[in-house]
């Protein structure tokens, strides 16, 4: 087991790390606020769609700016993760998964249902305690055990310790989420500083890159890799270009990992989500702009977690998805006809 220096040594880093993100953040929101214009207001705006089990929330959303690295718990409208219409099968029975961005999001919505689904869960993140320590009470309810380990996945020998406190208090690793993501939008081009450029590359690229290389000795036969990708690295952001390119390389990873692996017989896939109401975007955009988030896709609203979960499932489980390895699977609420 670790010892307490270590944990500590690796905690104080991730809360130095999420400081940084807030000097970015802090940055671009000062940049824009001198340049922020208002648009005319557009009425009789088509409704959401609604196509799931339960409804969904749609736009307006509650217009809200977060503090990075962005808190669940700080949202006033509570992202939808727990999917109570879902029902487990097993799919993943016996297994460990560790999840990377695991607190919140998307990343909570896949640690319940692998729980439901029968796997213990690790969960690593960086500084969001109070999110975390409710993931690990979600994981729990299921039935299945779940530890959280706080750290920085852009350093790589904090990915190795997270694989070690997994194979210490599971014995074993079945399944990698690479989940973790750094994004802050800029509107002008130039006002993408070197520290902010690189903060998104060392988290998004390296981060999935270490926690793989760290993970992969560990993995037999049978075992999966699924990363998020973003509909951005399909189609490209004019105000995320540094995490559109991110999301491209995490594509491009997936494929050639996938071909590199294939004879050790580990799948490698991604998720391709379009906009999902988590605190990564409350804590990106400014308030205005966080109350129309998802409003451009054909849908018109933004997915909830608990509907972008069940495509980790499906990629992680054996019974499921015995021949599929390195895909893409974009979720993104449809496609314009335009």
């Amino acid at each position: 087991m670790a010892d307490a220096a270590t944990k500590d040594r690796f905690a104080r880093a991730a809360e130095q790390t999420a400081a940084a993100e807030r000097a970015i953040q802090d940055d671009i929101d000062r940049k824009e606020k001198s340049k922020e214009k208002s648009k005319p207001k557009q009425d009789n705006e088509p409704r959401a769609m609604q196509a799931g089990a339960r409804r969904y929330p749609e736009p307006p959303l509650p217009a809200q700016h977060l503090r990075k690295p962005g808190n669940e718990s700080d949202l006033d409208l509570a992202p939808m993760y727990d999917a109570p219409h879902y029902k487990g099968s097993d799919k993943l029975k016996g297994k460990v998964a560790l999840i990377t961005g695991g607190d919140s999001g998307i990343g909570r919505a896949v640690a319940v249902l692998y729980a439901r689904e029968g796997a213990d869960v690790a969960i690593s993140y960086l500084s969001e305690h109070k999110d975390a320590e409710e993931t690990k009470r979600a994981v729990e309810k299921e039935g299945c055990r779940c530890i959280v380990i706080s750290g920085d996945v852009a350093d790589p020998e904090f990915c190795k310790e997270a694989v070690k406190r997994t194979l210490d208090a599971f014995g074993r690793l079945d399944v990698l989420v690479n989940n973790a993501a750094f994004q802050e939008h800029v509107k002008d081009f130039l006002d993408l500083a070197p520290e902010h450029f690189d903060r998104t590359l060392k988290t998004n690229l390296y981060g999935y890159f270490y926690m793989a290389q760290a993970a992969v000795p560990h993995m037999k036969e049978g075992a999966s890799i699924v990363m998020t990708g973003s509909v951005t690295g399909l189609l490209g952001n004019d105000k995320l270009l540094d995490y559109s390119m991110t999301k491209g390389g995490i594509h491009a990873f997936v494929r050639s990992l996938a071909t590199h692996l294939v004879d050790k017989g580990i799948r490698v896939n991604a998720v391709a989500p379009g906009p999902v109401w988590t605190p990564l975007n409350p804590a990106d955009r400014d308030a205005k702009g966080v109350s129309k988030f998802g409003a451009d896709t054909p849908m018109k609203r933004p997915a909830q977690p608990e509907e972008i979960a069940p495509a980790f499932v499906f990629l992680a489980a054996p019974s499921c998805s015995s021949y599929i390895t390195g895909e893409i699977l974009p979720i993104i609420g449809g496609y314009s006809g335009g």
